[in-house]
């Protein structure tokens, strides 16, 4: 029996080798790298930047880019600092806010997108100029979290052998990567992203609803971009206007080394969790090393970028070629 494999998970499957790689290599080079502990840090310090990635992965699926994730983060904690610091508004209330201000945000730019057809790069360029800009306003200075609820969920964790523990955090960023599958994967939301994605024009005289669609995915991001700014403040416990300044590119790199073509149409969030993987294991093996400066980890990131866009244009092509032949 001949096995055949499908062209679609090649980026996937190539995003897990990478990681298998660096994951191996870091172990034979440093002592203690292959430790549980090490591993589960990926999670918690990259658990921000893989909520914010996720909703990034349905943007970029359907065509889409945005440039005001960074800039929402840091929007969102200083907002919750503030709340919580000047008001005797409930920890809940207060987070509830920030999601719903995340909502409407991504809904105002999903709708310009749609009803006025301007370019995503263009919206989300004037919505990061916002965020940042609302930041400031809100406050020009770090606000620190001192509420209680706040610090008990930041303790909160799930205890396992030998003292190692998985911090709330990172639960939050598991239990979101596995609704982004299941969203993306057994919906006709999701369907539906796939098809705007791979073509619009098509998916429009199918009579699926492209707009609608394309409001919700930026609805969804944006919800996930305040999550992330929520798990940001639970991280540091403080609220920073100039927080999440290049997050944007972290986050869109992870999701194109996760395999996901920048073109729209093909992805998933598999790919992106073992992307945010690959990112937070680069930056442990730069810290283990310990003389090497952590823009070292810009210049490893571009090298798999590139190599991730030369295998999508592969790919690409080859699809191409075969569909004139037939």
């Amino acid at each position: 029996m001949k096995f055949k494999l499908n062209q679609k998970n090649i980026p996937l499957l190539t995003t897990l080798l990478v990681f298998i790689i660096i994951y191996v290599a870091g172990a034979f080079m440093y002592r203690g790298f292959f430790s549980p502990r090490v591993f589960i840090n990926l999670f918690i310090d990259n658990a921000f930047v893989g909520i914010i990635a996720v909703g990034m992965t349905f943007v970029i699926i359907s065509g889409g880019i945005d440039l005001s994730v960074g800039s929402f983060v840091a929007f969102t904690g200083v907002l919750s600092a503030n709340l919580l610091a000047n008001t005797s508004l409930d920890p809940v209330v207060v987070i509830i806010i920030c999601l719903l201000s995340g909502a409407l945000f991504g809904f105002s730019m999903g709708s310009l997108i749609h009803f006025l057809e301007l370019p995503p790069f263009l919206v989300t360029l004037v919505g990061m100029f916002l965020a940042r800009g609302l930041s400031f306003v809100i406050s020009l200075d770090s606000v620190p979290i001192r509420d209680e609820t706040f610090l008990k969920l930041s303790s909160i964790a799930i205890h396992l052998n030998k003292g190692i523990k998985i911090p709330f955090i990172a639960i939050i960023f598991i239990c979101t990567v596995i609704l982004g599958v299941l969203l993306l994967r057994y919906t006709r939301f999701g369907r539906n992203v796939y098809a705007i994605g791979g073509n619009e024009k098509s998916a429009l005289l199918m009579g699926l609803p492209v707009g609608k669609t394309k409001v919700l995915i930026y609805t969804l991001n944006s919800t996930l971009c305040a999550l992330g700014g929520l798990v940001y403040s639970l991280y540091t416990l403080a609220g920073y206007p100039l927080a999440g300044t290049g997050l944007e590119l972290d986050v869109i790199a992870a999701v194109v080394i996760g395999g996901t073509l920048l073109t729209g149409g093909m992805g998933f969030i598999e790919g992106t969790l073992i992307g945010i993987l690959i990112l937070g294991l680069i930056q442990t093996i730069i810290t283990f090393q310990g003389n090497l400066s952590t823009w070292w980890t810009k210049i490893f990131i571009g090298v798999l970028i590139s190599l991730f866009i030369l295998l999508q244009r592969y790919l690409s092509t080859r699809n191409l070629n075969k569909n004139i032949q037939k």
